[in-house]
């Protein structure tokens, strides 16, 4: 069972926060806090009283935008602890993913939360503090992949990316009407799509060969335009499209 500590400066988002937390059986008791200061005092307790004592807390649900000190703010500071608890970030903005995850942050929800993507980050935080029960998890379908946008999970069919761009361990994904970002390493991504076409051209940049419009060759450089964007192939990857364009019917 979880011990939790829910922070929001917003009265009502905290409210439905702690409503959703107190309704999941992984949590085992949850707090309130409506800034990123009351949440440190009350965090420096826990970590005064012990992993084991009775103000510990396992995880907290943190907003970023607070005023004063905020989101991230707190969560670079809980990381100098020996044993600081999880963290999963609670927020209405998507432009904060890549910092968050930096900060080894166990998940990342949009609101308005959902009570599925809740459960799904309280899963994860369950699981990373050895309290979770080993559940099967089903084969996702390999011809979309699942997005969050607005606090709502879409799937994207992986025919619609043009390109993929690598934003530390998440990954950006381009097609036609937009772009996504997810959390998963570029490498996973070249590995499971290599088969359907997709080819890494850059430390940061995974095509799909079947969007390439254009191969440009300039002084000894190689660029590409995909999806009406001009990407750089490295000179360790320029060989390799080569050949794979030659060989395309």
């Amino acid at each position: 069972m979880l011990r939790a500590l829910a922070v929001d400066d917003e009265r009502p988002s905290l409210e439905e926060l702690l409503y959703l937390l107190t309704a999941d059986p992984r949590i085992g008791s949850v707090e309130g806090a409506g800034d990123a200061t009351e949440a440190l005092r009350r965090i420096n307790r826990a970590l005064e009283s012990g992993p084991d004592g009775p103000e510990a807390i396992d995880v907290v649900f943190l907003d970023i935008q607070m005023p004063g000190l905020d989101g991230l703010d707190l969560a670079r500071l809980l990381t100098g602890f020996a044993r600081p608890p999880l963290v999963v970030f609670v927020t209405a903005h998507e432009d904060f993913a890549v910092q968050a995850f930096d900060l080894k942050a166990v998940d990342y929800v949009l609101k308005p939360v959902r009570k599925e993507r809740l459960a799904e980050a309280v899963r994860r935080a369950a699981e990373q503090r050895g309290t979770a029960p080993r559940i099967p998890v089903h084969e996702p379908d390999p011809d979309q992949i699942p997005v969050e946008l607005g606090g709502v999970t879409r799937f994207v069919p992986v025919d619609d990316i043009t390109h993929v761009e690598a934003q530390g361990d998440y990954a950006r994904l381009h097609t036609d009407r937009g772009s996504h970002l997810v959390r998963i390493p570029l490498s996973t991504l070249e590995e499971r799509w290599r088969a359907r076409g997709f080819v890494r051209i850059h430390r940061r940049h995974l095509v799909a060969l079947r969007h390439i419009g254009e191969l440009r060759l300039d002084a000894g450089t190689v660029s590409l335009v995909v999806g009406g964007e001009e990407l750089q192939v490295s000179r360790r990857h320029a060989r390799e499209l080569r050949d794979l364009l030659m060989r395309r019917p």
